[in-house]
């Protein structure tokens, strides 16, 4: 909107101002954002608006606060920065450079390029210094969140009297289309209600959106909102008052038990004279006369583009000496407390550096083929239990969800504000506070995924999450940018088909396991029995990268593996019964609960003297990894004969099933009944499969035999479909 609208003088009218006039600070300022300005117009792509409106808050933080050492970038006590509003990746950009980060000023020059360190928005992994991959709206946000839980946690567990070896900060900068996703939203009122003191977000308030002024659609008073979520709030009239600003970052220091929000008001392109404050300066470059324009208005003594003043440069680097002595501060103070507490020091080593234990898999649980079935979802708990009494930074929760996920680490406490009462008894202060290893995440599963890869990204922590696997269609964007990011995390989706029964086709999933499975880089398990649940989890666990698993609520036999060959679940898939009497005839493919299924249609095909192998195929994504010739002793191209079973869409199986296959399947929505009885009228029934494998043998009469003159349950055999 226009400036005479909001009530606020034309900050932009300096023209009359020269570099030689103004301070070192106001150089630097201007520096940060011509800099960003000019690798937008050079790129001619990109978000000019916020790294010239932003510049003075960023300044402040960077320069005054920012406890970070350019030359070690992975230093563990170091502050936190997320750039929640990702869209103005350059400012972060210029920061990186300009303090001394191994981002050379040619990876500036080439913004957004191909094969540039400066992508159009931030990647973890990618540009030395950035914390977390952002750019989706909110997702940042969330991030900080889990990011100050983590920092939280292991300033509880480590820290004793006279030695704080854990105390940083967790910054941001979120902009208003930050604070209109709802991902946001649930992140806000779960820091509120940790009472995440060490979060403090700046809130670049500058009333444009990249469509328009935000007073088309968001009106509210964010600060009372935020209030209302339990954190402490300020307001910056003149978003380049950095002595304001300061004041109020130091003021936001002094409340440790409220995460803070300061609502600092700015310009969307300040200094550019038409576009400054209009939607025109949030995505599409100045363009040349009005960056020009802008060096102009604001003193800037060259039109050239990457002009880098001297006495700036100089002056932003001093962060490479001052992050140096803090670190060695911190390191001084480190060696003191690994002689006065050398056990908890060496176990920080180790989870810091992300070293197993040695003996993590000593109590994994095992069960026998005769033992009451078991849901994996069950077995996974169990599993998980095992573990974390070994890997002590296994650290996370559910969504509402532990009873019916069986997620929660028994024994280890509820995350909480240390004053809770009530809390269980712990070894660390009395009480577990923020030393415990279960956090209540609430029903926020957006806030849930974006803050468990927070945590994973923080460093020393293996979080996990655990909801419904039709919810993680909540989840999704974190899970997509968790893997874009190869943070090590864990995601936990029980109730995994149509088995969920009752509860009906609202919580049944179909298609989601084609959706998971297609994310590049996100390892998705869906193990067959409990035996298989402890070897994902193990899998898991060496894995570097996230792995999501898919879990049943209902029971599963144990499974007779003393036909089996070769098993190694890390590869994916393996024969877990191989055929009696030579080559098979037929191979059995299924995954999770229906691998049940194929191992009983084995034994009625022998009735029928067919030779059948049953693959389990846990992992697609490791499968497809393998070698051909490992695959090709799974899954030899001479035997195309193959049912795929799977309660899930049939979106995919193609690729195992080959064109003389059969899939069988689900594309449509579930239905609300007893689990069984569902199972049964959809066909997932090892009737069904041996009379799948009869049919693609040129058996139909025999085939048709196994079901009897009753077809009601039958689902279609044909290639490549699934039930309708």
């Amino acid at each position: 909107m226009p400036l005479s609208n909001r009530g606020e003088k034309n900050l932009s009218t300096t023209a009359t101002q020269t570099i030689e006039t103004q301070t070192l600070e106001e150089i630097c300022i201007n520096t940060l954002r011509f800099l960003s300005a000019d690798a937008v117009q050079n790129a001619n792509s990109g978000h000019p608006g916020l790294p010239m409106g932003a510049a003075a808050m960023a300044y402040a933080l960077w320069t005054r606060f920012l406890k970070f050492n350019p030359k070690d970038p992975k230093w563990f006590d170091r502050d936190r920065f997320i750039l929640s509003a990702g869209h103005g990746s350059m400012l972060l950009y210029s920061l990186l450079y300009l303090t001394g980060y191994d981002l050379p000023l040619d990876e500036i020059k080439r913004f957004r390029q191909w094969g540039s360190k400066t992508p159009g928005h931030p990647e973890r992994g990618h540009t030395v210094g950035v914390e977390v991959a952002t750019g989706p709206l909110g997702q940042g946000f969330g991030n900080a969140v889990g990011i100050a839980i983590a920092e939280a946690w292991f300033a509880a567990r480590f820290n004793r009297p006279g030695h704080e070896i854990i105390n940083h900060y967790t910054y941001g900068i979120c902009g208003d289309g930050d604070l209109m996703e709802g991902v946001s939203q649930e992140a806000a009122s779960l820091a509120g209600h940790l009472e995440l003191g060490k979060l403090i977000f700046l809130y670049d308030s500058n009333h444009i959106s990249l469509a328009g002024a935000t007073s088309l659609c968001f009106t509210e008073d964010v600060g009372k909102r935020f209030e209302a979520y339990g954190w402490h709030t300020r307001h910056i009239e003149n978003g380049n008052d950095v002595e304001a600003i300061s004041a109020a970052i130091q003021e936001a220091q002094r409340v440790t038990n409220k995460p803070s929000l300061i609502l600092v008001h700015t310009h969307i392109g300040y200094g550019a004279p038409e576009k400054q404050d209009t939607f025109e300066a949030h995505g599409n470059p100045l363009g040349e006369a009005e960056l020009a324009a802008a060096k102009k208005n604001l003193g800037w003594p060259t039109l050239d583009k990457f002009y880098l003043p001297e006495d700036s440069v100089n002056f932003f680097r001093q962060a490479i000496g001052k992050g140096a002595k803090a670190q060695q501060d911190w390191q001084n103070r480190f060696e003191a407390y690994k002689k006065a507490f050398p056990k908890e020091a060496a176990e920080l080593e180790q989870v810091i550096a992300g070293r197993l234990p040695g003996n993590w898999k000593s109590d994994l649980p095992k069960w026998k083929p005769d033992d009451k079935p078991l849901a994996t979802r069950a077995a996974g708990g169990q599993v998980m239990n095992a573990i974390a009494k070994y890997i002590p930074n296994i650290m996370g929760g559910s969504a509402d969800l532990n009873p019916s996920t069986n997620t929660a680490i028994k024994g280890e406490g509820d995350f909480q504000p240390p004053d809770t009462k009530g809390g269980a008894q712990g070894a660390v202060g009395g009480v577990w506070g923020y030393a415990g290893r279960n956090v209540a995440f609430g029903v926020r599963e957006h806030a849930m995924g974006a803050a468990v890869n927070g945590m994973a990204a923080h460093g020393g922590l293996l979080p996990f999450s655990a909801t419904f696997l039709v919810f993680s269609d909540y989840m999704k964007p974190s899970i997509r940018l968790g893997a874009l990011s190869g943070l090590k995390c864990f995601y936990v989706f029980t109730h995994d088909s149509v088995g969920v029964g009752e509860d009906g086709p609202t919580h049944e999933p179909i298609e989601q396991l084609a959706g998971l499975r297609a994310i590049p880089g996100l390892n998705v398990l869906r193990p067959a029995d409990a035996t298989e649940t402890a070897e994902c989890w193990a899998v898991a666990i060496e894995h570097d990268g996230p792995t999501l698993f898919a879990l049943t609520r209902q029971h599963v036999p144990h499974l007779d593996r003393k036909n089996a060959k070769n098993i190694d679940v890390s590869k994916g898939a393996y024969i877990l019964s191989e055929a009696d009497g030579g080559t098979p005839d037929v191979i059995l493919i299924g995954t999770g609960s229906e691998v049940s299924l194929c191992m009983k249609a084995q034994e009625k095909l022998k009735g029928y003297s067919v030779k059948a192998r049953v693959v389990s195929m846990p992992g697609w994504n490791l499968f497809e990894k393998q070698d051909e010739s490992y695959r090709e002793t799974v899954l030899p191209k001479s035997i195309k004969k193959r049912v795929t079973v799977e309660a899930g869409a049939t979106y995919g199986w193609d690729r195992w099933a080959t064109d003389e296959g059969t899939i069988i399947g689900i594309d449509h929505y579930g239905a609300s009944a007893p689990g069984d009885q569902i199972m049964k009228h959809f066909g997932f029934t090892s009737e069904h499969v041996t009379s799948a494998a009869l049919k693609l043998l040129g058996r139909d009469e025999e085939a048709s035999k196994e079901f009897g003159s009753d077809t009601t349950n039958v689902a279609p055999t044909a290639p490549h479909e699934g039930h309708s």
